[in-house]
């Protein structure tokens, strides 16, 4: 049974048990500096010779990780991968789609500390804000699942008695998603699981400064369960990919949070 939504608890850093905890996550951060991370095409891991290098905006010189660069051909193949998954997973009980949220809201919550020492380090955050970031992509996760649990079956609608009349939501088809810099772990996550539990498939272009903690979050979907071809993940440059995929014929929604320039 579903229990009611209640709101992920802010870390209290001034307790020393928070405190040390979260310089234990920070050091497994540290550890993991440099790293370089594919783009998700279909569940197939892609590495391309062009990267995104994400760095601490407090320390240019600290490399976070080297994330692959999608390209006109790359996104079209992402964008193909989607709209043939969406044919199935549109179909795909809302239970499920709702499971594979509490599950991913788990995981992040099980490794809070850790996410938020990425947020700390890729963003510049201070650690309180680096928590709140984490507990609210937790929170969108939760809420989002429970949400659709709640629409599955539609809304009531007034009938007369000779007529039968209905009131359904059906998921549209593949979604762009373009998530910003500065909440880069809560609006990226909250877009994307809105779109997904709703039974579209998504194309996730993150902001190119904070594109790791992106793909950590491609990281726990996959092991929360997602089919491949529901999320993929294609960080590049606004110019070429972001362009490509908003204008594109197959693109039926697109989620944005970012300026013109972007």
């Amino acid at each position: 049974m579903v229990q009611p939504y209640k709101h992920e608890p802010f870390t209290n850093f001034k307790l020393e048990e928070n405190d040390k905890a979260f310089q234990v996550a920070l050091n497994e951060v540290a550890n993991e500096l440099g790293k370089k991370y594919p783009l998700i095409i279909n569940g197939e891991k892609v590495f391309t010779d062009e990267v995104i290098t994400s760095v601490n905006p407090a320390n240019k010189e600290e490399v976070i990780g080297e994330v692959s660069k999608a390209n006109k051909d790359l996104a079209e193949q992402a964008m193909q991968a989607a709209d043939k998954t969406f044919q199935t997973w549109r179909k795909t009980k809302a239970e499920v789609r709702a499971n594979i949220l509490f599950r991913a809201a788990a995981i992040v919550r099980r490794r809070k500390h850790y996410f938020s020492a990425l947020l700390v380090k890729e963003a510049g955050k201070p650690w309180n804000e680096a928590d709140a970031d984490t507990a609210e992509a937790i929170d969108f996760m939760e809420y989002y699942a429970r949400q659709m649990l709640k629409l599955k079956d539609g809304m009531p609608v007034e009938s007369r008695p000779i007529e039968h009349n209905a009131f359904s939501y059906v998921p549209l088809g593949v979604g762009v998603i373009i998530s910003p810099w500065n909440f880069p772990f809560a609006i990226m996550a909250g877009m994307t699981t809105a779109a997904l539990v709703s039974g579209n498939t998504v194309l996730l272009k993150p902001a190119s400064t904070t594109p790791v903690i992106a793909a950590k979050f491609i990281e726990v979907l996959e092991e929360a369960g997602l089919p491949a071809g529901v999320v993929n993940f294609i960080p590049g440059s606004g110019a070429e990919v972001g362009d490509y995929l908003v204008d594109h014929p197959r693109t039926r929604f697109i989620s944005f949070t970012g300026s013109r320039d972007v």
